[in-house]
């Protein structure tokens, strides 16, 4: 488990370490706009972004009646926008729907939303470790789920971003925003789409020192810290900015927030 790698220091991505886990079952994919439309017909459940009444939306995703409606650009990273009613139904902001994107995985997903999905499905979240090894498909080390290169005889096996970030995507991967949770191949356990299209919560407490303070046996980081751990990626990751999409790449976010590229898969019950 963890890598090497240094390109984001505060990460703590390393060092890499051995860790033994219980089995687990996980599933598939990311979990889908049917299946959390499902959850909220059922139980009534208000997401926070809901709450909140607004929702950090991708700006190249946006048009431009909805731009200038924003209520704020965020200062540090100008491409993300706060859209006033933006929330997993309306995932653009007010009349945008999921109507056609049913097999999309639900994104605005808070930690907090994740969590009370899985009270009422029966499941969890995985661990960061958990998590890491089934993205790994079996293999030792490798950069992505599928190996070391990320085109494998010049095809796309995930969803990020290709071009000049942010001002150009050229689509080569055919997706500007997510794409369907079972687009791409699998890895080796069958599993579509962990690097990549959405970054997906994890049940611990970030820390940058997550590996030299947590057990080498069924490892979890408990202690308390202002984030939650997410992996994966997003289809807005691109080498020159958020390289994230490797199998060992970590990140963060407090457990209320939301956006246009965070959702999140379970495991199963033990």
């Amino acid at each position: 488990m963890g890598s090497a790698d240094k390109r984001f220091p505060d990460d703590g991505e390393g060092p890499v370490r051995e860790v033994a886990l219980r089995s687990f079952s996980i599933a598939c994919h990311a979990v889908s706009n049917l299946q959390f439309g499902d959850f909220v017909r059922e139980t009534g459940y208000t997401t926070d972004a809901e709450r909140y009444g607004w929702s950090f939306v991708f700006d190249g995703l946006l048009d431009e009646e909805r731009r200038q409606n924003a209520l704020a650009r965020s200062r540090e990273t100008p491409w993300w926008v706060q859209v006033p009613h933006a929330y997993w139904a309306q995932p653009e902001g007010e009349s945008s729907s999921i109507l056609e994107r049913l097999d999309h995985p639900v994104v605005h997903i808070s930690w907090n939303d994740a969590k009370a999905y899985c009270f009422w499905s029966g499941t969890r979240l995985p661990t960061e470790a958990e998590w890491e090894m089934a993205a790994r498909g079996g293999l030792e080390q490798a950069l992505y789920p599928w190996g070391n290169q990320l085109l494998i005889d010049g095809e796309h096996r995930c969803n990020i971003w290709q071009g000049s970030f942010p001002e150009k995507n050229t689509l080569d991967d055919g997706f500007l925003g997510t794409a369907p949770v079972h687009a791409f191949k699998p890895n080796d356990y069958g599993l579509h789409n962990v690097a990549g299209n959405v970054w997906e919560w994890c049940e611990d407490y970030f820390s940058p020192t997550y590996h030299s303070k947590t057990s080498s046996v069924d490892p979890i980081n408990r202690d308390p810290s202002p984030n939650r751990s997410l992996r994966g990626g997003s289809f807005l990751c691109h080498e020159s900015y958020c390289n994230r999409y490797r199998v060992s790449a970590r990140s963060s976010n407090t457990p209320d927030s939301a956006a246009s590229n965070i959702g999140f898969r379970v495991v199963q019950m033990k």
